[in-house]
């Protein structure tokens, strides 16, 4: 009876525990990027879309927000309903390909057919501001290794308006900058550089589609 006692206790106090959580308390909130406008020229081919990069409070499973005094604040009773730079990484891919027809597919690579080109994003800012704003900014590059290819390093900054307060209304505004970072992108626009690549060509590379 003295061996049993403190597990019995221990499973007592996890039911308990348990009564008292109330899980329809804790809301999750996906990243979903809608459709916007027509599609355009497809200017990548295929290309591997590295896990992008984020600042830490977007990478928490926490939805983070900024109030008026300028901190980062957040709530375990708002979830993002998938990893943070999973769900990025993933919605921002097919962002890209719906709105182009390119193929591209975050990392890793799965098809037998190696990519044409890598693509990599760093954030580094994703967050609903105190203004009233989300706000996605950041660069992204763009590399393609055949000989006289273009390669890209360009920058982006995404403000989209608040539709509402509350992590409903980030969560919506952060797939609609997705959306609109996903077109950029496709299109290979924003500020920045196109440098061309020197090396070797590659026998066996696909040709260049910039």
């Amino acid at each position: 009876m003295t061996l049993r006692l403190p597990v019995t206790l221990a499973c007592l106090g996890l039911l308990g525990l348990s009564a008292c959580s109330d899980p329809e308390k804790t809301a999750r909130f996906i990243i979903d990027p809608p459709a916007t406008g027509e599609q355009v020229p497809n200017r990548l081919g295929s290309a591997e879309l590295k896990d992008v990069s984020l600042p830490e409070y977007a990478s928490g499973q926490e939805v983070a927000f900024q109030t008026e005094d300028g901190a980062v604040r957040s709530s375990p009773d708002n979830l993002w309903a998938d990893n943070p730079q999973r769900a990025f990484t993933l919605s921002l891919a097919r962002a890209i390909s719906d709105a182009s027809g390119a193929t591209v597919i975050g990392e890793p690579w799965p098809l037998a057919e190696p990519p044409q080109r890598v693509l990599e994003v760093r954030v580094e800012r994703a967050l609903a501001q105190a203004n009233g704003v989300y706000r996605l900014s950041g660069r992204y590059f763009v590399a393609d290794e055949g000989s006289g290819a273009a390669n890209h390093a360009r920058s982006f900054d995404i403000a989209v308006p608040l539709g509402g307060t509350g992590p409903g209304a980030s969560a919506a505004a952060a797939s609609s900058a997705i959306a609109i970072l996903a077109r950029q992108i496709a299109t290979l626009s924003g500020p920045g550089r196109t440098i061309a690549t020197t090396a070797p060509a590659d026998p066996f590379a696909l040709d260049p589609l910039f």
